[in-house]
């Protein structure tokens, strides 16, 4: 049975990507492809709803998904989160099942859960706008606890500071220690969504340290990739 071919929308990056991270191509249990749009760069995606408007950036992630799916792919992702706010335009447009986001699978974990986490690389940026992209309702919003990583640290300084080199040991750390604060403040959570692609490598020295049942990119791109070859 041939794997299903996704086309993943990368932000223009030099960083480290490591197994988990959807920049990486092996570990994945179908076929992917990338197509960088040139000019956005971490900090130029990384922002408020009101904020991205404003940059106009659809038209880029639009004619970059029509290359890749001129050259096979079946489905369209993204290397970064909070590029769910152009999920119901890009969907819209384009002939093949979009999935923009992690934060896809806050609806379906509100309706089983009381509370539910978001781990993510900025928690100023990320608001209500991206979650009503992602389809959560308006009463369900209070329902999300949002914790973000230190922006002076490791992870953030290289990711977001688009550096050629990472401390991995150093970044895992700031993510697990994000991830433990939001355990503290928000101790009956027990499923978190990974909003941010380069969270999945350290997901293993989240769950020792939390205990919690991870949720990210790879379940929805599996999930559709199963579906799709029934």
């Amino acid at each position: 049975m041939a794997r299903k071919r996704w086309g993943v929308l990368m932000l223009d990056t030099q960083f480290p990507r490591l197994l988990g991270d959807i920049g990486c191509p092996e570990g994945w249990p179908f076929d992917l492809m990338y197509q960088k749009v040139p000019g956005m760069f971490p900090q130029e995606i990384v922002r408020s709803a009101d904020s991205l408007k404003q940059h106009l950036v659809l038209p880029a992630f639009v004619n970059a998904s029509r290359q890749l799916i001129a050259q096979g792919a079946e489905g369209i992702t993204t290397s970064c989160g909070f590029l769910v706010l152009l999920q119901n335009e890009l969907q819209a447009t384009l002939p093949v099942p979009v999935i923009s986001s992690s934060l896809l699978c806050l609806p379906q974990l509100l309706a089983v859960h009381d509370t539910v986490g978001v781990l993510t690389m900025d928690d100023e940026a990320l608001g209500a706008a991206h979650f009503l992209a992602a389809g959560v309702a308006v009463k369900d919003l209070s329902r999300l606890r949002v914790q973000g990583v230190q922006k002076n640290e490791a992870f953030a300084l290289a990711i977001m500071g688009n550096q050629l080199e990472m401390d991995v040991a150093a970044a895992q750390k700031s993510v697990v220690s994000a991830a433990l604060r939001l355990k503290q403040k928000a101790p009956e959570v027990k499923h978190v969504v990974l909003e941010c692609t380069n969270m999945p490598p350290y997901a293993g020295a989240i769950q020792v340290a939390t205990g919690w049942q991870l949720h990210s990119l790879y379940q929805l791109l599996t999930t559709s990739s199963a579906e799709a070859s029934k």
